[in-house]
């Protein structure tokens, strides 16, 4: 580990804190959220896995995902779990590790579409709220600033052009991807749609969050500009303009 990931012992604050990290798809939420975690010695609550890990089950139990009533009831026969580890949170789901399952595309696909459920997005709030309320927590999602934890003490909103957003989730997807750079910007311009316009919580920055836009920075300039909001929240320095 190095010793710019090693915890702060000095932010006895951050403790207790809540950060609160919203953004759109392929934004770099979970980067910066595994950063500040890490570097602040706070817990890393992925809300996104969460919700893949529910589409997981659904898939599994092939149910439609626009089913409502069978989801929710497939919802109360369902534990999600998320256990802290040396390479990021393990996620349990009724028992089992799905986390390496959690990133195939119909996958993530399918969780875009539960998500927008109001009673799946309900059941989830509260499994959120329940798993963070101590505080001491980075959590990242759509709606954690404005309806999970409006009363976060810190509020980042991450955002990127689409373009660059999808060239980002292009190359994470590896050397030989099936799919073409076109085709994942194109999803992901209908993933914003589906965010931004649902009837439930939909994605937007809550009123006191902090605009950090990485259209132009690279992934160490964003990094710093977070670590910068938070210790400017904590009143230690201001935040870059």
């Amino acid at each position: 580990m190095s010793a710019d990931e090693r915890p702060l012992r000095s932010l006895e604050p951050a403790r207790k804190i809540i950060v609160a990290i919203d953004g759109p798809s392929g934004a770099g939420k979970s980067t910066i959220a595994q950063h500040l975690a890490r570097h602040f010695g706070l817990l890393n609550l992925e809300t996104g896995a969460m919700y893949r890990a529910f589409a997981l089950k659904a898939l599994r139990a092939a149910l439609p995902l626009d089913e409502s009533a069978g989801l929710e009831a497939l919802a109360g026969r369902t534990t999600i779990r998320l256990e802290p580890g040396a390479e990021g949170n393990r996620v349990l789901l009724d028992g089992e590790d799905v986390t390496a399952q959690l990133r195939n595309q119909t996958v993530t696909d399918a969780a875009s579409r539960v998500s927008v459920l109001s009673p799946i997005r309900a059941w989830m709030v509260a499994l959120q709220q329940q798993l963070g309320a101590a505080g001491g927590v980075v959590m990242e999602g759509r709606d954690i600033g404005t309806v999970v934890f409006p009363q976060a003490q810190v509020k980042i909103f991450l955002d990127a052009a689409p373009e660059v957003r999808g060239l980002r989730r292009f190359d994470q997807l590896g050397p030989k991807p099936a799919v073409q750079p076109e085709e994942v910007i194109r999803d992901l311009r209908a993933r914003d749609e589906r965010d931004r316009n649902r009837a439930d919580s939909p994605l937007k920055p809550a009123a006191d969050a902090i605009l950090l836009d990485s259209t132009n920075l690279t992934l160490q300039e964003t990094v710093q500009a977070a670590e910068a909001i938070v210790n400017a929240k904590l009143g230690q320095t201001s935040p870059r303009s």
